[in-house]
């Protein structure tokens, strides 16, 4: 979801694929052959400028996208392929019952103010995702942690309120900042192998390379994210070298053009990013299941992919992607099916139809995509009226308000089928053995049980159409052939740029 994309909002280290540097100079050599300007200024093409600087506070996936892993750092690393490594924390233990953690912290980490890093920054941190007006993405997941205490300046030891499973991972969330730092929507303060540059709003965001890094230092100079309105324009500055990568192609039009130019590569990587068709499922029609698989068998999703992808994406029938452990194909399960829409419709007492309106955000595919719904509800006597609201406004009516009948939005993170268990959640879907599913899920001890409850979970969010799943984005990452290193993989909107390497 845009957040954190609140992306609603990847990406590993791809030091497994980096060269071996040797200094000279300017420039370094690979093991290889070829020659690296590790001075270089490194200009990346995106759709996602941050609202803010601050992911707790609705900074949205643009600001996922340049800041985490370049800015700010966690306790852990999610890797490109989706594995969760040590970064913050040189090792932990956990307690025989599974409810204490204790962390001991790497040493020899300094903020970009000069501070070095201590347990108290880590526990202002994880309460600053905690607290009352977080807009974390992750915070209903980590509302397990009963308290943090700080025996010394290098352990956090925190103990749970019940299991979690997947505590460590929800840790890789988790920004660790200084934690006397001041106004975080502008200004940051992370310990990451970047340090903030000029952010000029609407246009540009830079990232300098820090001479304090604790580990070893990023392979460029700079970073410098350009924010472009549509694909168009960002596909115009890649051909005149503009920028030097696209995060994330978003015109599979504009492919062949690419493809065809020897100058350019073009990367088909795996995304975690769902659109969805998200009922209310607490207002009406769509209280009744038989109305919400309804709408979901009237709408050829098919057809809808192949008309904004062309040959890219995938269907998957339900909230998991491929590449997470409990994911199942269930395509099959309200496929496409005009006839069982209409005799479901007739079933609720809907055989005339109904109308809704559905808040669209404003950047694409979403308009394209609800002209699209609109065009295939019609068919089944469904009227649908499109509402077109910005990113701000759709994170406050939408999911903080829980004003709307249905909407369009993305959801980036991977692992996020959990939501569904929360009756809270904006979608309002609440169904008791679900959310006792996901709870007996979380407190598995072990993950082949945490698998088996979750593929539970989401056969039966898919058999109650809990939303309408309408396809998996691909991951298109174009780059002129003079860069390497950069990551191939959506997880959760990141782009660590740290590994980038640009040709002399």
């Amino acid at each position: 979801m845009r957040l954190n994309k609140p992306a609603l909002y990847a990406a590993a280290t791809t030091a497994t694929l980096a060269l071996v540097l040797t200094a000279c100079g300017g420039s370094a050599t690979s093991a290889s052959g070829g020659t690296w300007d590790k001075n270089a200024t490194v200009n990346i093409g995106s759709l996602y400028e941050p609202q803010n600087l601050d992911n707790t506070a609705g900074g949205g996936q643009g600001v996922t996208e340049a800041l985490n892993g370049n800015v700010y750092e966690g306790l852990f690393r999610l890797t490109d392929d989706g594995k969760v490594d040590k970064l913050l924390a040189q090792d932990y233990k956990t307690s025989a019952d599974g409810l204490t953690y204790t962390f001991t912290l790497r040493s020899g980490v300094k903020f970009h103010s000069g501070k070095e890093l201590t347990s108290a920054d880590v526990k202002y941190s994880l309460q600053k995702v905690l607290a009352d007006d977080s807009q974390s993405a992750r915070k209903s997941n980590l509302e397990v942690v009963k308290d943090i205490a700080t025996p010394d300046a290098h352990t956090v030891k925190v103990t749970l309120s019940k299991r979690s499973i997947s505590f460590v991972y929800n840790l890789s969330y988790v920004w660790i900042i200084n934690s006397q730092a001041k106004n975080l929507k502008t200004s940051e303060d992370g310990t990451g192998p970047y340090t903030l540059g000029k952010w000029t709003r609407g246009s540009a965001l830079g990232l300098n390379r820090f001479a304090g890094y604790w580990g070893a230092p990023a392979a460029n100079k700079q970073v410098v994210f350009h924010y472009f309105k549509d694909a168009t324009a960002l596909n115009n500055a890649l051909l005149t070298n503009a920028v030097d990568v696209v995060t994330g192609e978003q015109s599979p039009d504009a492919l062949d053009q690419f493809k065809s130019n020897q100058n350019y590569k073009v990367n088909d990587g795996d995304s975690t990013t769902k659109l969805l068709l998200a009922f209310n499922d607490k207002a009406k029609p769509f209280t009744d299941v038989r109305v919400r698989r309804a709408v979901s068998a009237a709408i050829d999703d098919k057809k809808l992919l192949e008309s904004v992808w062309g040959g890219y994406g995938k269907l998957i029938g339900s909230m998991v992607p491929p590449t997470d452990p409990w994911y199942e194909d269930l395509t099959k399960v309200n496929a496409y099916d005009v006839t069982k829409a209409k005799k479901l419709l007739a079933e609720a007492g809907y055989a005339k139809g109904f109308s809704f309106t559905l808040d669209t955000p404003n950047y694409d595919p979403h308009p394209t995509a609800a002209t699209f719904i609109k065009s295939q509800l019609a068919k089944v006597g469904i009227t649908v009226r499109i509402n077109t609201i910005t990113p701000d406004e759709w994170y406050t009516k939408v999911y903080k308000n829980h004003d709307f009948t249905a909407t369009l939005q993305e959801h980036v993170n991977d692992r996020d089928l959990v939501w569904y268990g929360n009756p809270d959640f904006y979608w309002g879907y609440d169904d008791k053995q679900v959310t006792k599913w996901v709870e007996q899920a979380e407190e598995a001890t072990t993950t082949a049980r945490q698998t088996e409850l979750l593929k539970k979970v989401n056969r039966k969010t898919a058999e109650d159409a809990a939303s309408d799943w309408l396809y998996l984005y691909p991951q298109i990452v174009v780059a002129g052939t003079k860069l390497s290193g950069y990551p191939l993989n959506g997880l959760n909107s990141q782009f660590y740029a740290f590994d980038i390497k640009k040709k002399d």
